[in-house]
């Protein structure tokens, strides 16, 4: 049976501000004011990223004293990952058996 990919996920990592904190999370886990300096986004605009990135299973939270860091969900990115990779293997064997639904 093949995985499918979360529609939410995807719309998610479409977004070219979300992809670069989720880029920038790989590497550490960092606060908004973090993320305030390496995308130069607003702090209100930042949050609601990151609010559709927590609801998506992307990122998680820890809080820090007055602070609260966030850091990527590996498991997260690694069912798109996966669910893709699926997609791309089934279309492989799809050409290499010149499969097609007859007209």
């Amino acid at each position: 049976m093949m995985m499918s990919v979360d529609a939410d996920v995807l719309r998610a990592l479409a977004d070219p501000l979300r992809l670069r904190i989720v880029t920038l999370l790989a590497g550490e886990s960092l606060c908004v004011c973090h993320l305030i300096e390496e995308t130069g986004a607003k702090q209100t605009n930042l949050s609601n990223h990151l609010k559709v990135l927590r609801e998506a299973g992307l990122v998680d939270t820890e809080p820090c004293g007055r602070f609260v860091y966030y850091r990527l969900r590996p498991e997260g990115i690694g069912a798109v990952a996966a669910a893709l990779g699926e997609l791309a293997d089934t279309a492989r064997d799809t050409v290499a058996n010149a499969r097609k639904r007859p007209c």
